[in-house]
């Protein structure tokens, strides 16, 4: 297969990146994707498929190539089908490329080997507590009960995710990570794209989705913008993996006003297109005002500081160097907490071991986002903080977590270790627009619904393009949970479609 070679540019999660994308790659000697795509030391050259070999027609056609997408093209491909990825950006990857967390997932192999105690129904409780009880149940059920089998089809592709932790909201250790502890976004799009070309399926970048196309109620492919002209691909059925809007300012300001001018964390291509497209079809939306803010993000670059810093024991501090809330706590929470602050940001405080365990804080080093200070009294200095006051707030804190017992604000997750390694380091955040709950309305067959719930023939959706999964809140580690698990079912069901209608 003949193929253009682009460089893969990785984000441990980085800024959100302005601007629309770029019709087309340079060359990998000269990245510069006409937009503001960021790339650190783990970028890796990826082939793409040369556009010249677009056909006019497959059995399965997926529109975007974040983890949900390749998910679908794999399980299509491996039901006897001949899917194709289109995406619209020069690289694949998407919002997931900026996943730093894990994924979680529960009664998984990995857990019980090292002898973690969890269940499927604990999983699904903490999600649905999260989420306010405003989840959808039947979706949760199927994300929660088909989470370990994603962990195994993951692991028998070589993505293996068996170092585990604890994020916000969770009562169990439950989020999985690769097995350095390193970020999981990079690593899962790496092993993706390897797994695409080793099944020797299609993946054409700079390729814009503008239409969905339908006749009789049945989709029939999609019209897309190639090398500045539109094209239209036939296919059997279409699995819509676009991601959210958390990069449309506009959507952001109409379905939530009161989030004008925050930062986000999101992919440039996170624009809403295929919700739109799916709507301008008849699909029903759910949730489109449920937005999620991220409590950690640096604001001058939109760079979100992974919930693995606070899972690995972190604390957070005001400007006067205390303790304020239960840093564990579901994000909509602890970013209720920084907001009302005085000040509007906090400091995240942690030591030269957690540095060594979480090693996501390698890269914020190298973005020069991190304060160092040989002992915490000269970390006070440096963020101008008590140097006393800041010294008391780490010393309660470590006897919480040699006592097990925070008093303070009862955080009962993530007090495995103590602060007392220097150097001791700070970094400065504060909330901003993370991910978008709502979007098209799928059932647990992933096949996109109408307002009366009837579906939409052979059109199918999963990722973060979907709502309704995670309710008001979204746990930290469902949301590469649920591109996995239903992308593959996006991709199995599709491909069902797609046979039954040859």
């Amino acid at each position: 297969m003949k193929s253009v070679f682009v460089g893969l540019t990785m984000v441990l999660a980085l800024s959100a990146c302005g601007g629309g994308s770029s019709s087309t790659s340079k060359s990998s000697t000269e990245k510069s994707t006409g937009s503001s795509i960021e790339a650190n030391s783990g970028a890796s050259a990826q082939e793409y498929t040369d556009p010249s070999k677009l056909k006019d027609e497959y059995d399965v056609v997926i529109v975007g190539a974040g983890g949900a997408g390749m998910a679908a093209a794999l399980s299509a491909k491996d039901a006897g089908m001949n899917p194709v990825i289109l995406e619209k950006l020069p690289v694949a990857g998407g919002n997931t490329l900026k996943s730093s967390g894990g994924m979680n997932a529960s009664e998984t192999k990995f857990q019980k080997e090292q002898k973690i105690e969890d269940s499927n129904q604990s999983f699904f409780d903490d999600t649905l507590k999260g989420g306010k009880g405003t989840n959808d149940q039947e979706l949760l059920h199927y994300l929660v009960d088909h989470s370990a089998s994603a962990i195994d089809w993951l692991d028998s592709m070589g993505i293996t995710l068996d170092n585990i932790s604890y994020s916000g909201g969770a009562s169990q250790k439950r989020i999985h990570r690769p097995h350095d502890g390193g970020a999981v976004g990079t690593y899962l799009v790496d092993g993706l794209i390897k797994n695409i070309h080793e099944n020797e399926i299609p993946l054409f970048v700079n390729t814009d989705v503008v239409k969905i196309n339908e006749k009789n109620g049945q989709v029939t492919g999609v019209t897309a913008k190639v090398n500045g002209e539109e094209k239209v691909i036939s296919g059997k059925a279409v699995v819509v993996t676009t991601g959210g809007f958390g990069a449309n300012e506009e959507m952001i300001e109409k379905y939530r006003p009161d989030l004008k001018g925050y930062v986000s964390t999101n992919s440039e291509g996170s624009t809403g297109d295929g919700i739109k497209m799916i709507e301008s079809l008849g699909g029903a939306v759910v949730d489109m005002e449920q937005i999620q803010v991220h409590p950690t993000v640096v604001q001058k670059t939109g760079m979100l500081i992974s919930e693995t810093v606070r899972g690995e024991g972190a604390i957070l501090v005001n400007q006067q160097g205390e303790r304020f809330y239960n840093e564990l706590e579901t994000r909509d929470n602890v970013s209720a907490a920084i907001t009302g602050l005085p000040e509007h940001y906090a400091y995240l405080i942690f030591d030269s071991e957690l540095a060594k365990r979480a090693k996501q804080v390698d890269f914020y080093k190298e973005q020069d986002v991190v304060i160092e200070g040989k002992t915490i009294e000269e970390l006070a200095g440096k963020i101008d903080v008590d140097a006393k006051t800041l010294e008391n707030t780490v010393d309660t804190w470590n006897k919480s977590v040699e006592s097990q017992s925070d008093t303070a604000f009862e955080r009962k997750t993530a007090m495995d270790y103590d602060l007392t390694k220097g150097p001791f380091y700070a970094i400065k955040i504060a909330p901003g627009i993370h991910h978008t709950m709502g979007g098209v309305k799928i059932n647990t067959d992933a096949q996109v619904e109408k307002e009366d719930g009837s579906v939409i023939k052979g059109l199918y959706a999963a990722g973060e393009v979907t709502g309704g999964i995670h309710g008001q809140n979204r746990i930290g580690g469902n949301a590469v949970a649920d591109i996995i698990v239903f992308g593959r079912q996006a991709g199995t069901q599709s491909a069902k479609f797609a046979e039954e209608t040859k």
